[in-house]
């Protein structure tokens, strides 16, 4: 991989961008610091055929199981679950360790929002006894017995997401959260102003058809970004970018 900035770089790799990347260090009393992971097709659609891994390369999955190394908590909206069906979010025992040698669980904190509760149950996620989950939803359905423990948060109407993370802060201590989307939670997060950094993994590939962005749902307003870093995978031609929001 090549660094284009800020200073340009003949070769850098996915361990030297996470290294220094503490977010844990830049939570307030209110909420966790909050960033987002999301790859891109260069016509904007943050999914194909509905899934997003026939996105991105093997170097894209190398950057998103690196940023959930520097997480307490992994945030995904219901429509996210139903579409991938995750299972345990740091699969690899040396990842875990590596959570654990900068002072996090092995495990992050696995929080869905979802405001009817249509969730996969048989999702190896509930299945594999693996971590802990927080469901923050508006209704009032009990879900089923799960392996993996599970927490309801109810909120009135719908799901509030500056009360959630404000809970997630204060009871449950995340200080760092990732959310990987999809592109509607990501557009109420921004509505709600609680992101601070999108990393974007921009792949050479066309999509065609209509189909998810980055964000949806946000009224018509210019949101400025800084570019915190921008580098190049030559041997794929994908493109990876970290901004801060302004």
């Amino acid at each position: 991989m090549r660094r284009l900035l800020p200073e340009p770089a003949t070769e850098v790799n996915v361990p030297d961008l996470v290294e220094k990347f503490a977010p844990w260090e830049e939570a307030t009393a209110e909420r966790p610091f909050v960033y987002m992971n999301f790859a891109l097709t260069l016509d904007g659609h943050s999914t194909i055929d509905g899934v997003s891994r026939s996105i991105g390369s093997s170097r894209d999955t190398e950057m998103l199981v690196a940023l959930r190394t520097r997480c307490d908590a992994v945030m995904i909206g219901a429509g996210t679950l139903r579409a991938e069906k995750y299972g345990r979010v740091v699969a690899d025992p040396k990842k875990r360790e590596e959570r654990e040698s900068v002072g996090l669980e092995p495990d992050p904190l696995i929080v869905i929002v979802s405001g009817s509760l249509d969730l996969p149950w048989d999702a190896p996620i509930f299945t594999e006894a693996a971590g802990r989950i927080v469901i923050f939803t508006a209704s009032s359905d009990e879900p089923p017995e799960t392996a993996t423990p599970v927490d309801v948060i109810r909120h009135e109407g719908r799901v509030d997401l500056n009360e959630a993370l404000a809970h997630l802060r204060a009871e449950e201590g995340v200080r760092a959260l990732l959310c990987e989307g999809g592109a509607t939670l990501h557009g109420e997060l921004q509505k709600a102003g609680c992101v601070d950094e999108i990393f974007v993994s921009l792949a050479p590939k066309l999509a065609g058809g209509r189909g998810p962005g980055l964000a949806e749902g946000l009224d018509p307003h210019v949101r400025e970004l800084e570019v915190v870093w921008l580098v190049t995978e030559p041997e794929t031609g994908e493109l990876f970018a970290r901004y801060r929001v302004a």
